[in-house]
Parts: C-alpha cells; sequence; structure tokens
C-alpha cells in the first residue's frame, strides 16, 4: 500500500472514530507511519477538500493541530455540489478520490461506485486524444451524478 493510502485511511479511521472530527498533529503522526510531514500535506490537500466534503483548518506553531470535519448533507446536496465542484475538466485520479469518498461517506454504493469508476477509467476512452480525455471526463461524471441523482429520488 502506498503510503499516501495509510494516511488517508489513518484519518479516515480517526474521522470515524471521532464522528467526524480528527485532530491530527502533523510531526506526530509523520512519526507514528514513519514518513516525513509533506507527505501528511500533499494527502489533506489533496484528498480531504471541500470539494470532496471536508473542512480542514490548521494552527501552526509548538502546540500547532490539523482538523479536520467531514461536512454531513443530506444526499441531494451532497451531489449536487461536488457536481458543482468538478469544473471543466477531471483527472482520473480525482475522479478515483471523489468516488471513494463517496462511497465511504454513502452518498453511492459501492456497486454505483466500481460502475462509475469503469466509466471514468483512462481505459474507457482508449481512442480519445489524451488532451480532451479529462473534459470529457468532467463531463460524464457530471452526468453520471445527475442521473444518479433523479434515479434514486
Amino acid at each position: 500500500m502506498r503510503m499516501s493510502d495509510l494516511v488517508a485511511n489513518y484519518i479516515m479511521r480517526a474521522l470515524d472514530e471521532s464522528d467526524g472530527n480528527a485532530e491530527i498533529q502533523r510531526n506526530v503522526l509523520a512519526g507514528e507511519l514513519g514518513c516525513v510531514p509533506s507527505q501528511i500535506n500533499y494527502v489533506i490537500t489533496s484528498r480531504f477538500t471541500p470539494e470532496q466534503g471536508y473542512i480542514v483548518e490548521s494552527k501552526r506553531g509548538g502546540g500547532g493541530y490539523i482538523r479536520i470535519t467531514r461536512v454531513t448533507t443530506d444526499r441531494r446536496s451532497a451531489i449536487m455540489h461536488i457536481v458543482n465542484s468538478i469544473g471543466d475538466k477531471l483527472s482520473s485520479s480525482s475522479a478515483a478520490i471523489m468516488l471513494r469518498n463517496m462511497k465511504d461517506s454513502g452518498i453511492i454504493s459501492a456497486y454505483d461506485s466500481a460502475l462509475m469508476s469503469a466509466a471514468l477509467s483512462d481505459k474507457a476512452y482508449g481512442d480519445t486524444p489524451p488532451q480532451k480525455r479529462d473534459s470529457l471526463r468532467a463531463s460524464i461524471f457530471k452526468n453520471l451524478l445527475i442521473t444518479h441523482m433523479i434515479i434514486n429520488e
């Protein structure tokens, strides 16, 4: 398992164990996991964003901490928030992270996540020029999410 996955899993467990609120000290966590503090920053800035349903606060200094809060909203609002946050382009890795977060928070099922993942993977865009894949993926993902929301109302 990659270090970024270990860090993300650690934070997700902390969030699950504390009702959606986790407070970590970057240097302490880095020491526990055997990584450098910048890897903790990378995971937080890439996987725990407002677009993915998290609020991150930090206090720097000796007693500093990073507080991560999972935002809970109803399913429809969460999906619309995600649709509005996607933008014009979406990488395969960003789509995978968003799907994982949506599945983990119960917005979509594991089955729906697997189907969407297949539709958003680079393999699905075989003959599409690489420079057009991210914009096509963003459009398809938005349509999949809106359709999912309508069907499951």
